[in-house]
């Protein structure tokens, strides 16, 4: 977990352990929300309506952590089964897929010089895209590099590596911002490294933050 190359938080890179655990293979998707806003009549996020982030298929986006987590006791509910968000650990083994030096969700080749991620964000880009339109990585998860931040179950801290447990590490006990994992659209580069870290408040609700749920482990 982490990278010696990479920034200041993602220092030092570390073994850790972590439980089974099972993840969503897409992102929540529009479709998936929209049951929950009906279902609770919770309100909808500020693009619900915009016709650039309200296909069915594309991932949610401008959700805050609050509403991921609500999503997720909703969802339990309904499904008689625990779901929650993962852990920044459990995120980052899920896009390794066991390629443990990877930098990248397909390996260390860099992203525009990648064909698929060419093909994917080379030209203009407004806006999320539709999720499983690329393929997914070694185990078969889409999205996990791309297309919106994912938000985790952990609060955020800048030298939490120094201090992580060797097992099932779950972030410190409070914190200001929880972190978030993977690509944006609104960045330059689309597409983030396997051990990029990110984060923002809980109740920020932005355009390129959406969420996935986790099962099991720890």
């Amino acid at each position: 977990m982490g990278c010696e190359q990479g920034r200041d938080e993602e220092r030092p890179a570390h073994r850790v352990w972590v439980d089974e655990f099972h993840l969503g293979v897409f992102p929540v998707r529009n479709l998936e929300y929209r049951a929950f806003l009906e279902s609770t009549g919770h309100p909808p996020p500020p693009l619900w309506n915009d016709p650039w982030f309200s296909q069915p298929d594309q991932p949610v986006a401008a959700v805050s952590w609050f509403e991921a987590v609500k999503y997720c006791e909703w969802l339990s509910n309904v499904a008689g089964k625990y779901y929650r968000l993962p852990t920044e650990a459990e995120w980052e083994r899920a896009a390794r897929a066991g390629r443990e030096g990877a930098l990248y969700v397909w390996g260390d080749e860099a992203p525009q010089a990648h064909r698929e991620y060419v093909e994917r964000w080379g030209g203009e880009v407004k806006a999320t895209l539709p999720v499983g339109g690329g393929q997914p990585n070694g185990w078969g998860f889409h999205e996990l590099g791309e297309n919106v931040h994912e938000w985790c179950a952990d609060w955020f801290q800048k030298d939490y590596y120094a201090a992580s447990p060797e097992r099932n590490p779950r972030g410190p006990a409070e914190g200001d911002r929880r972190a978030s994992r993977g690509g944006s659209w609104r960045h330059h580069i689309k597409v983030s490294r396997c051990a990029a870290r990110s984060s923002i408040p809980p109740h920020f609700q932005y355009a390129d933050f959406g969420f996935r749920v986790a099962r099991g482990g720890s």
